[in-house]
This record gives C-alpha cells, sequence and structure tokens, in this order.
C-alpha cells in the first residue's frame, strides 16, 4: 500500500515546508517523491500541518489490576484520537512488574489490546538490583524515590547505589524525598484540605530527591531521566549533562498551581504535588531553554467517585493522554512557542532520550507513525467524549484552537474523520531491537 500525503506544512527534522510524503507499508518511502510515483491514495492535505506521532513516555494505564479505572484498550484509543502514536507505561500496576517474567505478561496485553506502539518499564525494589541487570524488551527501569505502591518505594541510599551501580539500563525516577514528605505529613496531621498536599509534597521534598538522583547518576556514569519536574528550582539547576541526564515537564506542572485548587479541588491533585504561578514560569522557561528536553503527560487515571473522596482520601493522578497535543497546538497559536518545539519536545526528544529508533521524525526510511493536524480547528473538551476509561478530564469545558485530525499507526490509519479504526493491531511493540546511545548519535 502506498499513500501519497500532498500539499500538507511538513513539520521536517530542521525545517517545516509544503513536501509531498510518500508512506510505502509501514515507513516513510519518500520525501518529495517524483510527480510519476504510482500510489493507492493521495491525500490533500491543504491548510493541515503533518508532525510525526506523539511519544508520551510516562503513563499509567492500570492493566493488570486496577482496569476499572482504565486499561490499554481505552488508553490506546485516547492516544490515537490525541496523536499519540507510541506510549511507554509505569510498572506500578498489580501485580507490579520488577521481574522479567511480569514485563513480559504486559507485554503480551499491550499486543492484544493496544492501538498503538507500546514499551513498559520494568520497577526497582529495594532487592532485584540483579534481576534488573538481566532485564531486556523494556525501555528502562523506574525507581520510585519516594512513596509508591507495592514494594518499589527505595529509599535507601544503600540500595539506590546498588541499582545504579550494577544496572545498565536508562533509569528514571519519582523523585520526592520521603523524609521530607513524611515530616510534613506529620505538620499536617488530620487536614481535610486539598491545598495541604502542595504542602506536604513542598519544593524541599522534590529538590532534594532530584539532586540526589542526579548525584548517583553523575557518579555512577549512568544515564538517567527526570520525571514530572515540579518547581522552578528543579528547573534552575538542569542544564547540559551531554545526554547523561535529561528531564521532562508534564501539562498539569504547566497549566495548574496551586491557585487552581479552588476551582478544581482533588482533580488537579498529584505527586509531585501542583506548585505556584512561578514555578510553572521556570519550567516553561527551562523548557525553551532547553534544560528539560521533553514533555509527557503522566496521565494516571481514577475514577471521578474516587477523586470526589475527602482529602486525603481522594487519590493522585490526572488523565492527560487524549488532550495533550491539543494543549501544547493551543500555546503554538497563542504565540508562547513554536510548532517546531512541540515537536522536539514530545516527538523527536522521547525518542532520542529512550533508544526508539526509527521514529519521531518525519525522515525518510522512519516508521510511518504520523499525525495530521488543523491548526485552526476549534473544539471544547468534554467529559462525555473522552476514550479514557474514567472518561473525565481536568480540562473540561475548555476551548483549544489546534487538534489532530488524522493519525497513522506504522502507516495504517487509526484515527480520521473523527472515527477509529477499531480493528487495529498492527502496533510495533518496542526494544525489540539493539540499543544504543541513540541521543548521542542522532544530529
Amino acid at each position: 500500500m502506498k499513500t501519497l500525503i500532498k500539499n500538507a506544512l511538513v513539520v521536517l527534522p530542521k525545517e517545516t515546508a509544503q513536501v509531498s510524503v510518500l508512506i510505502e507499508g509501514d515507513k516513510i518511502a519518500a520525501i518529495d517523491p517524483s510527480i510519476a510515483t504510482q500510489t493507492d491514495e493521495v491525500i490533500d492535505a491543504e491548510g493541515l500541518h503533518l508532525i510525526p506521532g506523539v511519544i508520551d513516555d510516562q503513563v499509567h494505564f492500570r492493566e493488570p489490576g486496577l482496569t476499572h479505572k482504565e486499561d490499554l484498550l481505552h488508553a490506546s484509543r485516547a492516544c490515537a484520537v490525541g496523536g499519540v502514536t507510541t506510549f511507554l507505561e509505569m510498572p506500578n500496576t498489580i501485580p507490579n512488574a520488577i521481574t522479567q517474567e511480569l514485563l513480559e505478561e504486559k507485554l503480551a496485553l499491550g499486543a492484544a489490546s493496544s492501538m498503538v506502539n507500546y514499551g513498559f518499564y520494568i520497577g526497582a525494589t529495594p532487592d532485584n538490583a540483579e534481576e534488573l541487570s538481566r532485564a531486556h524488551r523494556t525501555p528502562g527501569i523506574k525507581i520510585f524515590i519516594g512513596s509508591s505502591t507495592g514494594n518499589l518505594l527505595v529509599d535507601e541510599q544503600e540500595a539506590l547505589e546498588r541499582l545504579f551501580a550494577l544496572t545498565t539500563l536508562p533509569i528514571t525516577a519519582h523523585c520526592e524525598d520521603e523524609t521530607t514528605v513524611r515530616t510534613n505529613k506529620e505538620k499536617y496531621a488530620g487536614t481535610a484540605d486539598v491545598h495541604d498536599h502542595s504542602r506536604i509534597r513542598d519544593v524541599e521534598a522534590a529538590v532534594v530527591a532530584t539532586r540526589r538522583a542526579i548525584d548517583l547518576a553523575q557518579r555512577h556514569d549512568h544515564r538517567f531521566h527526570v520525571l514530572h519536574v515540579s518547581t522552578g528550582a528543579e528547573a534552575d539547576f538542569l542544564g547540559d549533562f551531554g545526554g547523561l541526564i535529561t528531564a521532562e515537564a508534564c501539562p498539569h506542572h504547566l497549566f495548574f498551581n496551586v491557585d487552581d485548587y479552588d476551582r478544581l479541588g482533588s482533580l488537579i491533585q498529584m505527586n509531585p504535588s501542583i506548585k505556584t504561578a512561578g514555578d510553572n514560569k521556570k519550567i516553561w522557561e527551562a523548557l525553551h531553554a532547553g534544560r528539560i528536553q521533553v514533555i509527557a503527560t503522566d496521565h494516571a487515571p481514577h475514577t471521578l467517585e474516587e477523586k470526589a473522596q475527602r482529602y486525603p482520601a481522594s487519590p493522585s493522578g490526572l488523565p492527560a493522554v487524549e488532550n495533550s497535543l491539543a494543549l501544547m497546538l493551543n500555546e503554538v497559536n497563542q504565540g508562547n512557542c513554536t510548532l517546531q518545539q512541540v515537536v522536539s519536545w514530545m516527538c523527536d526528544a522521547p525518542a532520542r532520550v529512550w533508544d526508539i529508533m526509527n521514529k519521531g521524525r518525519i525522515k525518510v526510511g522512519y516508521d510511518a507513525d504520523l499525525v495530521l493536524v488543523d491548526m485552526n480547528l476549534q473544539k471544547t473538551i468534554r467529559n462525555e467524549d473522552q476514550q479514557t476509561k474514567c472518561k473525565w478530564s481536568p480540562w473540561d469545558g475548555e476551548t483549544l484552537r489546534g487538534w489532530a485530525v488524522r493519525t497513522w499507526v506504522m502507516g495504517t490509519d487509526v484515527y480520521r474523520d473523527d472515527q477509529l479504526n477499531l480493528d487495529y493491531r498492527g502496533q510495533e511493540a518496542l526494544y525489540d531491537h539493539v540499543r544504543g546511545g541513540y541521543w548521542a548519535t542522532q544530529d
């Protein structure tokens, strides 16, 4: 099957140009092919932009064990609608994915249910460093340096040193200092005020843990990725570590702050917590300066009934994967960033951070994971329209300009004309290829 997309403004690695893109099978076969090229389908994309598929490197899709909140089928449908063609999912499902055997079980679930490409992290515990040293078919190791579920909390220095010393896979971490959080919980014991969530999980908790993890990575010369930067203080000390250390921001830490608790309450209760408007500003500045390279969602849904419980019984986490690209396209339209930057933050950089070969760019030979976006289309986010199983969004009622209108995964339409291709299962399980320092080797 050959498909020609013509007349779109195409976001290429170094420029945006009105060129034609030829898809053959599951690959990008040519950029501006000869007009004599024979094709099976020609798509006139006049007035639209063509971008690489979004890679969301931090999601919680809740399968197995918590599928009343979310599952791979519904979440991957949300991905397709939102222009996300690849996701990397976290290990804190039930059971926790802390062995190769449990990881393989999740990969099988992905093959059976996902509409988009998938990968699954393997989780660290205080005593599974040797198991992790043999792990494969995974983007990397996830450490919870802070409160978590099951046996995933790793807070003792000796255990952390062992993980960084004995393993070779890239490491990523939830960085909130457990001692600081516990001390603050004692201070605010008995509170029922969700505002106190940001006082318990405060700036110090994030900064102490992030500095600790960066120190471990530097001393052990171990690739490390800082998840969900939530404070301006962290944003200020992140910098150019030569690809050894990278970082990411999430939409909720870019767009929400403590002033929004009065309006949204526990719907924006997150770990790490929402901080101040000043922290929002600093995180944006770090993105523009290149100190933060990636935007990911930390999509972590709960039911509305669960979120409606009185704090602190209300769980932390919110859904975002369906609307993250539109949120950023809306920022482009408001002049706060460029489309080229959005593609870098959401497509190219996560591919390079996680050694995802042949994705994240529109380039000959790369996988045909592509998204047509209409930068002028205005739509209002509505809970009832969400594909995610939990059926709500903290952005419910907000009107955004700029949306995905067509999504290809491995060369096949999975979303077009507001319809999902519900029969598609041609997605790719990542990390069956040979790894190698992708960030450092690509121009």
